[in-house]
């Protein structure tokens, strides 16, 4: 059968609107998808929907169909978006009234049954991560758009090649090859050059957003439209396969996809073939994301300038205790930004960064706001801070749980009103997830001649959150990088290059066909980006902090 090629024009809430009309015009296309949604969106469509029960849908979507839902239809392009977060039937109708109203003749579908909210009462937001059968049904019934709530990033892919070559639920090999090429494409154009630690290989002030060319077997071509910023190399998908993943086993809904098999090749010019993917039976629960509201935050930065900073910092803190007594959680830390004998004031200055959190807004709010900004003549020589604190924000929790295939009620509602239930794979067609044996090390370089530099001039690496979990993602350029590399980076010595995560689990994980290490570090980011519990509440730059560590490199790899 022929390629399908499937493009992305949104990696998250907020991405770049122009994109949607930037895929539909730069080239051909058989299905356009968009991904709006990640665990800090569903707390933040969950508040709105307080607000507004019509509401919980990204409604920059809309926007974006109003100029470009004619140029889909005449292209005959397909369109499938998760951006009907917690209310996809409610987007479903707002697309209709939209293309009713613009004169646009489209069939219009929906996926639900991720809504897990009555039973977890608690929650502000429950949903299960379904898998793309659900697209599938509705695509093969004729639909034009679909949107959906909360499925997996990959299922927008997954979705779509089922439905196009006609794939069944137990066809895991071509499953876990559109899985992986749908992981690639999810984030947008951090498989095109955004986001790459080798960002300098190319022209990325504006990358162009990517696609793929699916074939039958599940194998893949990433690349992007002609003319597009940006560059896709073996560097680039390296990067975006290692994002927010774990182990060699990448369990979803559908299928679990063995990120160990994964062979990538310079096709031509901005173009990686995707190839070798093996895929086993999906474990036999699904994950359910929990976001709940954790209490209320508050935070001030105190700006510290010159000499005696250590000691600025004790007084603030002494100053402040007896309006910090009551208060649940406080956290202080100091980043020492400055340089001595600098030659600007920023540079001569440090931050002493306090956060505070607790069930009260009132705590943490006008107390310690009135406390803090009372010191303002009656602290510190060059007292002054960043902003004022405020009175007290909202802040969300994030966990996850997981139930039985068969607690989730998965139902395709096509454009003609039809119901169409996805059943859920039977027990004899799961395998509870498991880990897989570690490789054996590669041959290590020879002795020689070391120097001492920054990691980054033989390695990149990506980094990214999963709940309260980061991690980062090693890989070398090189063959006898990678064999340095295998060797020397272990966890232990992860441990000593990142100091948060000397007491805490971190798992390392090779992936020898990318010359690649993976590193889960449990905990470091508390309970989730909505939390905001540390400087980088996403871990997004965790990898490059990695990078600029130095250690003992041999001079042949210089």
């Amino acid at each position: 059968m022929s390629v399908l090629r499937v493009g992305n024009a949104s990696g998250f809430y907020g991405d770049r609107f122009s994109a949607m009309r930037e895929m539909l015009t730069g080239g051909e296309l058989d299905v356009l998808t968009g991904d709006y949604l990640a665990e800090l969106t569903m707390l933040i469509l969950g508040r709105d929907r307080l607000k507004d029960p019509e509401a919980g849908y990204a409604r920059t979507f809309l926007r974006q169909l109003e100029e470009c839902l004619g140029l889909a239809r005449e292209r005959d392009v397909r369109i499938v978006a998760n951006a009907g977060g917690l209310n996809p039937a409610g987007l479903a109708d707002a697309v209709r009234a939209l293309a009713d109203r613009l004169g646009i003749p489209v069939r219009v579908a929906h996926v639900e049954g991720d809504d897990l909210g009555a039973a977890h009462p608690g929650a502000l937001a429950a949903h299960a991560y379904l898998g793309g059968f659900g697209i599938a049904a509705c695509l093969r019934a004729g639909a034009d758009v679909v949107v959906t709530g909360r499925v997996t990033d990959a299922a927008l892919v997954t979705g779509p090649a089922a439905a196009h070559f006609g794939w069944a639920p137990t066809e895991y090999d071509r499953l876990a090859g559109a899985v992986v090429a749908g992981h690639l494409l999810e984030c947008g154009a951090q498989a095109t050059g955004g986001n790459y630690a080798f960002f300098q290989d190319g022209d990325v002030r504006r990358p162009g957003f990517p696609l793929a060319e699916l074939h039958a077997d599940g194998t893949s071509v990433i690349t992007k439209h002609d003319g597009t910023g940006g560059f896709v190399d073996v560097g680039t998908v390296t990067a975006q396969l290692l994002y927010e993943t774990g182990g060699a086993r990448y369990a979803g809904p559908d299928v679990t996809a063995r990120l160990d098999t994964v062979r990538l090749g310079q096709e031509g010019p901005d173009r990686v073939r995707v190839e070798g993917v093996r895929g086993e039976a999906p474990p036999p629960t699904l994950k359910v994301g929990l976001n709940r509201l954790g209490g209320f935050r508050n935070e001030v930065a105190f700006v510290l300038t010159g000499l005696d900073i250590e000691a600025k910092a004790a007084l603030v803190r002494e100053q402040l205790e007896p309006a910090l007594g009551k208060i649940a959680d406080v956290r202080w830390e100091l980043a020492r930004t400055d340089r001595p004998d600098a030659a600007t004031e920023e540079t001569a200055s440090a931050l002493l960064r306090l956060v505070v959190r607790d069930a009260d807004q009132q705590v943490v709010g006008r107390a310690l706001s009135g406390a803090a900004i009372e010191l303002a003549l009656a602290g510190y020589p060059g007292f002054h801070v960043l902003a004022p604190p405020g009175k007290g924000a909202p802040y969300g929790v994030f966990e996850d749980v997981y139930v039985p295939h068969g607690a989730v009620d998965h139902v395709a509602v096509l454009h003609d009103g039809r119901r169409v239930r996805v059943a859920p794979p039977a027990a004899q067609d799961t395998v509870v997830l498991a880990h897989v044996p570690e490789p054996p090390l590669p041959q290590p370089l020879p002795p020689g001649p070391v120097r001492r530099a920054p990691l980054g001039l033989v390695a990149g690496a990506r980094s990214g959150d999963k709940g309260g979990d980061a991690n980062v993602g090693v890989w070398a350029r090189t063959d006898d990088a990678w064999r340095w590399l295998a060797h020397e980076l272990t966890a232990d010595r992860f441990r000593e290059l990142i100091p948060e995560a000397r007491e805490l689990p971190v798992t390392r994980h090779q992936l020898p066909n990318l010359r690649a290490l993976n590193f889960v570090v449990e905990g470091i980011l508390g309970e989730g980006v909505a939390a905001q519990a540390r400087f980088d509440p996403q871990a997004k730059a965790l990898g490059e902090w990695l990078r600029a560590r130095h250690l003992d490199i041999p001079e042949s790899l210089l």
